[in-house]
């Protein structure tokens, strides 16, 4: 069903008056055709299995293994989803996978110290200090406000008391183990995180509004730079409950959304979901602020979670590192598609390589689809083969917060 009518021509009329036209047109996809990539044999599409509305995906190169969070239940996302306005709360409890990519199987982590509702978002996985075997994994958690719904709804009372988790896992066991929950006042939209250690972190506040007209307006009007990125210190990790200091670490974006590691220690990748563009950002050690350094811009489509892929075989003549960006194709289809479990809403997934030669941004559309294969596509991230003579192959793993499952296909890059 979706918004309704008056809501949808609510939409319309704002993003006409918000200008330029051309853009909201443009990343709204209103006239765009979705174009389904054509896969050879031996190209997939490779379902994975047991992977049910992931928002966002990691690879972790030095296990060779891929990270995600998902919903396992097809209703949540339906019923209770604050980023996109579901407020009828759910008990659910979602889980975290990891996907081997020699096998394309998922397995799901049992909890150990975790009870209750986890409702998936984005995700980060870093390498734990003190044991190469093992990560600290922070997931974002959309918990029901009990404060609203215990209360009888108060008007000045959020409905979501969105937090963060932090978890441990000993890599190659069947395990995750929690090791605290992290709120703060200044986290209040959170989408997607940045580790930068198990006690540092930046978490993106997508809206400023959490919902109504206001949080549509933001999202069409592109002056609307309300939204904000949260740098994050936990004072000691030993402890459930030791201070959280936070501090705004960027301002000034429209509908910062995604985060990602960029090519160096210190680059931060931020994508502005209705801008259809990533910026690159470099992160301060002496004040935890965020500087942006450039930005790269799409032709169609959101930009959601957004990745670095290294080319490990990259040579002088050929390097294919590059960034991704995964996104909606059609977002004018989705307002109307958001609480249709039988919707298709088409997505592309964009690749672009700096141009040595002439520091160009060379960008071009890596995977597309019209929903039947991924619907909402939100992440994306590539996984090397071995090259044989000159071609360049890597399996593209997407995954969407309203797709049934994660999908493996096969590129040249």
């Amino acid at each position: 069903m979706g918004l309704s009518i008056v809501g949808l021509g609510l939409v319309a009329l704002v993003a006409f008056l918000a200008g330029p036209v051309s853009h909201f047109v443009q990343i709204a996809g209103v006239f765009l055709t979705p174009n389904p990539t054509v896969l050879a044999a031996g190209q997939g599409p490779i379902y994975i299995q047991d992977t049910i509305h992931c928002e966002d995906v990691h690879y972790y190169r030095p296990a060779n293994l891929l990270f995600t969070a998902c919903e396992d239940d097809k209703s949540t996302r339906f019923s209770w989803f604050p980023p996109i306005g579901h407020f009828l709360p759910v008990t659910t409890q979602g889980s975290i996978h990891v996907v081997d990519p020699k096998t394309m199987k998922s397995t799901r982590l049992a909890f150990e110290n975790f009870q209750g509702t986890f409702v998936t978002h984005g995700i980060d996985v870093i390498e734990d200090p003190e044991d190469s075997d093992a990560v600290y994994i922070y997931a974002v958690n959309h918990l029901p406000n009990p404060a609203y719904f215990e209360a009888g709804e108060p008007k000045d009372v959020p409905k979501a008391q969105s937090q963060i988790e932090l978890f441990h896992h000993v890599l190659n066991s069947d395990s995750v183990r929690h090791v605290r929950s992290i709120s703060h006042p200044l986290i209040k939209t959170p989408n997607d995180i940045y580790a930068v250690s198990p006690v540092s972190f930046y978490v993106t506040n997508d809206h400023f509004y959490r919902e109504g007209p206001l949080r549509l307006f933001e999202a069409v009007w592109r002056s609307a730079r309300w939204s904000n990125i949260i740098s994050v210190q936990i004072a000691d990790l030993a402890s459930k409950d030791a201070p959280v200091e936070a501090s705004v670490a960027l301002t000034g974006l429209w509908n910062n959304n995604g985060l990602g590691h960029g090519r160096t220690d210190d680059e931060v990748v931020i994508a502005s979901a209705m801008g259809g563009e990533i910026f690159l950002a470099t992160r301060h050690e002496s004040n935890h602020s965020l500087s942006i350094d450039t930005s790269i811009a799409f032709s169609s489509s959101l930009a959601d979670n957004p990745s670095y892929y290294e080319d490990p075989y990259r040579t002088d003549s050929h390097d294919a590192s590059g960034f991704l960006a995964a996104g909606i194709s059609q977002a004018i289809r989705f307002l109307g598609n958001a609480k249709d479990p039988n919707a298709k809403d088409p997505i592309q997934v964009w690749y672009t390589t700096l141009n040595s030669h002439t520091g160009v941004w060379e960008k071009k559309v890596l995977f597309e689809d019209d929903g039947s294969r991924v619907r909402t596509a939100s992440a994306a991230v590539l996984v090397p083969i071995e090259p044989k003579a000159s071609e360049r192959l890597a399996w593209l793993f997407v995954t969407g917060f309203m797709s049934e499952s994660m999908v493996a296909v096969q590129v040249e890059l």
